[in-house]
């Protein structure tokens, strides 16, 4: 057997051995150092006590990891906005994440807490510090107001009152700016000033300092809100970490513990399971939309599509209280969200399509108006009143004209149970004439002839509204969000635009 050249054999051991350690070690990008799973937040200096806290509790439950980096609001939003990386914002005041939405760099907001802004000073308050007056003739410390939410709050707030410029030139003067709430905080704590400006919730967090209530900030409030980045590379697990945040029963409760006032926050459940009521007419443009959605969240979205007059009864089947009663409901028209007005929210109309008279192409029946559906020979199919929107509004503009039950007996051959189902009855030419929606028409508009009805009541709207009884409120109104901003797939689905623009 021949023997192995001593040098090829140890070229051959480190080959090997240089293999197996590249196989053992993670892989890990030179240009990124984020892992793929690594959520990364952008936190206020305000919420630094309670997000630490969820954060380690969400890690252990889930084996995730969290990444957190702080300083004051709008130095943060400079930075999301220069980086276009990480995954979530957590501001101190709401305002930011409404700029950061109309900038593209957040998509979803969940509202969090509230909190006000108060003097604080040493325990024993030594200096009596009762008013802005008094305050005023002391080292005091305040948050920087181009780079801290507190700061720009005691800016507008002494503004109003006609005592910022003073108090401006007391801080530069006599005091010191920080870039952060929990440096103000810490400095009254160790007793470098006489008194800060903070939030009650951080103020409450510190044992060592006590807070003064004076006239000039008794109307402060700010909004604490979590947005989601429109650039992160994993919308779906940040805003699974975003829903544990925001649930009342897990990151809320640890905000409440610390002294932050709270929001009606969903329950936690890693994937929710949620129902949406949604009338026939609403599918080709709500497909879309609801799959996108339940897929960007993580939830399962269980749609149920009818007649708003099938859906209405089974509302009032089911009982708020049953598990299968929807959180959210689109209807075709107000008319059916009118009725269940004690169950639904008032909600946003969204939407609106003309109803229009549908005969085959060419009008072989000569039919230019609703009279002409009483015509001799002229077979009708109409939506049923008792199931269907489109039945309901079809009863109304005929009787508007006198000629509902004379159609109703003399021409009508066919009533269906949803809209959806009126236009195969001119396709396949079981019925001469009907009324329906211009959009239901618009898929085999090569075959039919829209003729207009010149009257108010020839339109539906669809309006989104949220269950008043549903555990999942803050889910569905990021759902209705969601729909306010699809504009163009209601367009392109054949519907008029009835929200303002977002």
């Amino acid at each position: 057997m021949p023997r192995l050249n001593p040098l090829a054999t140890l070229l051959l051991v480190a080959v090997v051995s240089l293999a197996v350690l590249c196989w053992l070690l993670p892989s890990n990008s030179s240009t990124n150092n984020t892992s793929a799973d690594e959520i990364v937040v952008y936190c206020a200096a305000a919420m630094r006590a309670p997000i630490e806290e969820i954060a380690e509790a969400y890690e252990q439950e889930y084996a995730a990891s969290i990444t957190i980096q702080y300083g004051g609001s709008n130095t943060l939003l400079s930075q999301i906005e220069v980086a276009r990386q990480g995954d979530l914002f957590l501001a101190a005041d709401r305002s930011y994440l409404e700029l950061a939405l109309d900038r593209k760099i957040v998509r979803e907001i969940l509202p969090l807490a509230a909190m006000r802004a108060v003097v604080v000073v040493p325990k024993g308050n030594p200096k009596k510090i009762e008013t802005l007056d008094d305050l005023m003739k002391w080292k005091v410390a305040a948050a920087n107001p181009d780079q801290a939410a507190i700061g720009r709050e005691t800016r507008r707030l002494f503004t109003v009152s006609g005592r910022w410029g003073e108090f401006d030139k007391q801080v530069r003067e006599r005091g010191v700016y920080k870039p952060t709430v929990g440096e103000v905080a810490n400095d009254v704590k160790l007793g470098s000033v006489d008194a800060g400006i903070v939030w009650d919730a951080v103020a409450a967090q510190h044992p060592e300092i006590e807070t003064v209530e004076i006239a000039e900030l008794v109307e402060s409030r700010a909004e604490i809100a979590l947005g989601v980045l429109t650039d992160s590379k994993q919308p779906t697990a940040a805003l699974r970490f975003a829903r544990f945040v925001a649930a009342r029963d897990r990151g809320l409760a640890v905000f409440e513990k610390l002294g932050y006032e709270t929001v009606e926050g969903d329950p936690w459940q890693p994937r929710p399971q949620f129902t949406f009521y949604a009338g026939a007419v609403n599918r080709k443009a709500l497909e879309p939309i609801v799959a996108r959605f339940a897929e960007r969240e993580g939830v399962e979205v269980n749609t149920v599509y009818n007649g708003c007059g099938i859906l209405n009864a089974q509302l009032e089947g089911l009982g708020t209280q049953h598990e299968l009663f929807p959180d959210a409901y689109m209807p075709c028209d107000v008319y059916y969200r009118d009725a269940v007005d004690a169950l639904f929210d008032e909600g946003v109309q969204v939407s609106n399509t003309r109803i229009v008279i549908v005969v085959a192409k060419g009008n072989p029946k000569n039919i230019s108006s609703l009279a002409d559906l009483h015509k001799r020979g002229v077979r009708v199919s109409l939506g049923q009143p008792q199931q269907c929107t489109i039945g309901v509004l079809s009863r109304k503009l005929l009787e508007s004209e006198g000629l509902y039950e004379q159609v109703l007996a003399d021409n009508v051959v066919a009533q269906t149970t949803s809209s959806s189902l009126l236009i195969p009855s001119i396709v396949t030419k079981s019925a001469d004439a009907t009324l329906a929606y211009a959009c239901d028409a618009q898929a085999e508009g090569d075959k039919l002839t829209l003729i207009p009805i010149d009257s108010p009541l020839a339109q539906a709207v669809q309006p989104f509204s949220i269950s008043r009884t549903t555990k999942y409120r803050q889910l569905a109104q990021r759902l209705g969000d969601q729909i306010m901003l699809s504009r163009p797939l209601f367009e392109a689905a054949g519907f008029g635009w009835q929200s303002p623009d977002n």
